[in-house]
Formats: C-alpha cells, structure tokens, sequence
C-alpha cells in the first residue's frame, strides 16, 4: 500500500465509529504548506465552523503557515469559534495523520482554547 491509500484507511475507521456516535467532530487536514480544521456536525451534514491558514488574517500574523506555531494558531482559532457558536464538546477526527508535531499542536491548542475532546 502507499502511504496515502493507508492514511485514509487509517481516517475512515475513526470517522465510521464517530458516525455511529453521532457526534461533533473537529477534522484536521494538513498539507506540507498550510493547515485546515473544521467542525463538522453529528450526522455530516454541514460544517458548524471552520478555520485555516488561508484565510487573510491568520496569514498576516504568521510567517510562515505550515509549521506548529501556525497549527497552534489555527487551535485556538477554531476553538474560539466553536465556543461562540455553542460547540463544546467535539471528538477529534485526526484524518488518519499521526498525533505529533503539528496534528498535537492544533489540538493542545484547541483543548487549552475550551474545547472537550
């Protein structure tokens, strides 16, 4: 298998137990240049909120967007935003990406912004 034929195996098994919960869940993407989260609703119907370092203002502030500096930005960031729209417990769908670097910074900074997982 290659590596991201195994990553998204590794992504839709999570998903699939998290679909059977119905619940809330914070899905992180990253590329080598920039990272994306979003919160997505219990039955994948719609995004609540979303975050990335595409957007103008975080890319203002950062000097470069695909380190974990960056990741912790968009944690808190999108923490913020669930808050104010009343999410407060979510599950962390990881897309099949290791927890290290910057996938645990997001959500370190996401936990430390409020947000239960």
């Amino acid at each position: 298998m290659d590596k991201k034929v195994s990553r998204v195996r590794r992504g839709s098994n999570g998903r699939m137990k998290m679909k059977s919960l119905s619940k809330v869940r914070l899905c992180i993407h990253r590329t080598p240049r920039h990272i994306y989260a979003q919160i997505i609703s219990g039955d994948s119907s719609m995004t609540i909120v979303s975050a990335s370092t595409l957007e103008k203002e975080v890319r203002d502030q950062l000097k470069y967007t695909g380190n974990v500096s960056s990741a912790e930005v968009i944690g808190q960031l999108i923490a913020e935003r669930a808050l104010a729209k009343g999410v407060e417990e979510v599950a962390f769908d990881r897309s099949g990406f290791k927890y290290h670097g910057r996938v645990k910074a997001l959500a370190d900074s996401a936990r430390k912004g409020g947000l239960k997982f």
